[in-house]
């Protein structure tokens, strides 16, 4: 697989824009990090995005996630790892990336609006929409991951 082109270098404004979402999600939404790299991995799994599902794999370790933790994300229906809290972000990761065929259902809203107040639900939700513009461009013009040097 070949990358199609440099989207940073070609429109350097637009990542400065998605930069600058990356920014108040880190550093002003009051998010907690562990809930900023789940739903980075989940929704990078969903859309197939091998650059930054290894990227937030690796972040996510390094914060000192567990591998258990971070492995499972892509089987959460069936994993006894996270808490409901946790579960109801992963629903509400699954319907917004899916967008187009969940439309958004209440459940998972509801699920939410148990855990989180307005304000989380909102910052989460972008948050959500960010890796999702980042998982486009990557797969989108085909970014490469590096591949590690065999031990």
């Amino acid at each position: 697989m070949t990358q199609r082109l440099d989207y940073m270098t070609a429109a350097p404004d637009a990542v400065k824009a998605v930069y600058g979402l990356e920014h108040y999600i880190a550093s002003q939404s009051g998010l907690e990090p562990r809930l900023i790299h789940l739903l980075k991995l989940r929704a990078s799994l969903i859309n197939g995005c091998a650059y930054c599902v290894d990227m937030h794999t690796r972040e996510a370790r390094k914060d000192g996630l567990s591998e258990q933790w971070i492995a499972l994300a892509g089987v959460w229906h069936e994993a006894a790892v996270y808490t409901p809290r946790e579960r109801a972000l992963l629903a509400w990761t699954d319907a917004l990336t899916n967008i187009a065929q969940s439309g958004a259902p209440d459940a998972a809203y509801e699920a939410m609006c148990d855990h989180f107040t307005e304000t989380e639900i909102t910052n989460l939700s972008v948050a959500i929409s960010t890796i999702n513009v980042w998982n486009r461009l990557a797969v989108g013009f085909r970014m490469q991951h590096a591949v590690d040097r065999a031990a």
